[in-house]
């Protein structure tokens, strides 16, 4: 699908989606507890749904409550009872398939999951996924005693299979997700299982700050290191029901943020709270030091809201130096406002945003320089000297923010700029493209 963003000013109020990463912990962790969860205003999206569907399959009764716009309301989900020393998936004695979809973390998190069943689980997914490789959490897992099958590199398809032994495992996490699995899954081992950790190399920190931000609320003991490079989980731990809303997502508030500074309007955004452990809020952080003016006040209706402006149309922001390395998904988004940002800005310290959905540096590099836009793309990130893009025509590589980023773009460009792919953005924040009344082809 190909869609046309016109250039004009965005401007008003938008409720921001839910988190993709609280709503997919969220759904796997009440999918391990014996009892029902009540997951409320979830992310509707790809991504989400993919990990819906895994759940489902592996057994897991899930109820959706609908709105009457269409969204759902809740999630009322039926955890997994324990069978002995193992989990009871609900499915026959035999090999199953899963798709994930898009979904990575999806892909991640339940490959850890499922190695604590003592039946095979083979996952897939799309041909992106199937090219995104897991040898470092397989490697880690076997060291665990599960046994793991893969094909080449530690791509999808990946089959797992328990019982989690545990033991001593060394991981280098150029994503976070790595990480979070085995942190996740690692507690709800046997009792007397105990799982070391140690983690060379960390990338994406804040995510794991959520990952834990779940075992502490659920009472799971663990010890670590000040500096993550080390933990210590024992097993015979249990998940107990959750209730709650989950919370908005910084991630996906960055586009019509800075869409509404791209196009020299004003943007009031709605549902984000600025203490929840999530990175890309820093994102808000980066928009001020480059000018924009970021104001967080009390809601009428309680929770926060945050208003962005930026210097008004045809005023640019400032160019700077940027470190994304706790938040490598902000690099697309950060690409195209230095776009228009007056001077040259450096994002840096991000080489594992070459391993996401895309080689993210390579494709913005290629996509911004096809507006005119200069560009050296550098092993760990970019250099951007702003100006101002043409219109034309871009591709989005199957990438949901690749897609978002340069329709945010659109809105400030020359003349119309046509995103081939557009139906990416459905991934994380279905509704994107038509709150900047895109044209669809």
């Amino acid at each position: 699908m190909r869609a046309i963003i016109t250039p004009h000013t965005f401007s008003g109020t938008v409720r921001v989606p839910a988190s993709k990463s609280h709503t997919i912990r969220r759904l796997l962790i009440a999918s391990l507890t014996d009892g029902v969860s009540r997951i409320e205003r979830p992310l509707d999206s790809l991504d989400a749904r993919s990990c819906l569907a895994v759940c489902r399959a592996l057994g897991v009764d899930i109820l959706e409550k609908i709105d009457e716009t269409g969204v759902p309301e809740h999630w009322s989900v039926r955890g997994i009872t324990r069978s002995g020393n193992s989990f009871s998936f609900g499915y026959a004695a035999h090999e199953r398939v899963f798709d994930v979809g898009n979904s990575g973390t999806t892909l991640f998190l339940a490959l850890a999951i499922a190695a604590l069943g003592s039946t095979p689980c083979t996952f897939t997914g799309d041909e992106q996924i199937r090219r995104r490789s897991a040898a470092n959490l397989l490697s880690a897992l076997t060291a665990l005693g599960v046994t793991v099958l893969s094909a080449k590199n530690g791509c999808a398809p990946i089959t797992v299979r328990g019982p989690w032994k545990g033991g001593t495992c060394s991981i280098e996490c150029p994503t976070s997700q790595y990480l979070s699995a085995l942190l996740l899954a690692a507690p709800l081992a046997s009792a007397g299982c105990v799982t070391d950790i140690d983690v060379p190399l960390l990338n994406e920190k804040p995510y794991i700050d959520m990952t834990l931000s779940y075992l502490d609320t659920h009472g799971v003991p663990y010890e670590k290191n000040a500096d993550f490079s080390h933990f210590r989980v024992p097993g015979g731990a249990v998940y107990k029901p959750m209730n709650g809303i989950v919370p908005a997502d910084f991630s996906s508030a960055a586009f019509p943020a800075a869409t509404a500074l791209i196009s020299g309007g004003s943007v009031t955004l709605i549902g984000l709270d600025p203490h929840d452990t999530q990175g890309d809020k820093a994102f808000f952080d980066m928009i001020t030091q480059m000018g924009a003016s970021v104001a967080w006040s009390a809601s009428s209706s309680g929770g926060w809201e945050v208003t962005i402006s930026g210097k008004g149309r045809g005023e640019r922001l400032c160019a700077g130096s940027f470190d994304l390395n706790a938040v490598p998904d902000l690099l697309p988004v950060m690409a195209v406002l230095a776009a228009f940002a007056e001077g040259e800005t450096h994002l840096t310290n991000v080489a594992h945003a070459r391993i996401k959905e895309t080689d993210r540096i390579t494709v913005m590099a290629q996509e911004l320089s096809t507006l005119g836009v200069q560009c050296a793309e550098k092993p760990d990130g970019l250099i951007i000297r702003g100006g101002a893009p043409s219109g034309g025509a871009v591709d989005g590589h199957g990438d949901h923010r690749i897609v978002m980023a340069f329709a945010a773009a659109g809105l400030g460009t020359v003349d119309d700029l046509e995103i081939r792919g557009a139906e990416a953005a459905d991934v994380t924040y279905p509704g994107f493209l038509n709150l900047l009344e895109a044209r669809f082809m």
